[in-house]
């Protein structure tokens, strides 16, 4: 079963921005899944539409370079 192409919607590829194709699919050059364009910056923008969200990820980010910065002790 194909994928059925959207109305307007246009898929791109986070690596190489002149892959696009019109349904969902795969990159040609790098085999990396096509994301629909405008949402490379959704999961970014859904962390900042709440206080709580940004803090959660900033508190995981921090934990991890400590963890990070331990091991290399």
């Amino acid at each position: 079963m194909s994928p059925q192409p959207s109305d307007g919607q246009v898929y791109i590829c986070p690596m190489h921005k002149d892959v696009r194709r019109p349904s969902p699919g795969v990159c040609s050059h790098c085999g990396m899944a096509l994301i629909p364009e405008g949402a490379r910056f959704g999961m970014f923008q859904h962390m900042l539409s709440s206080p709580r969200h940004a803090m959660v990820m900033g508190a995981v980010m921090i934990a991890l370079m400590a963890g990070v910065m331990m091991m290399w002790k």
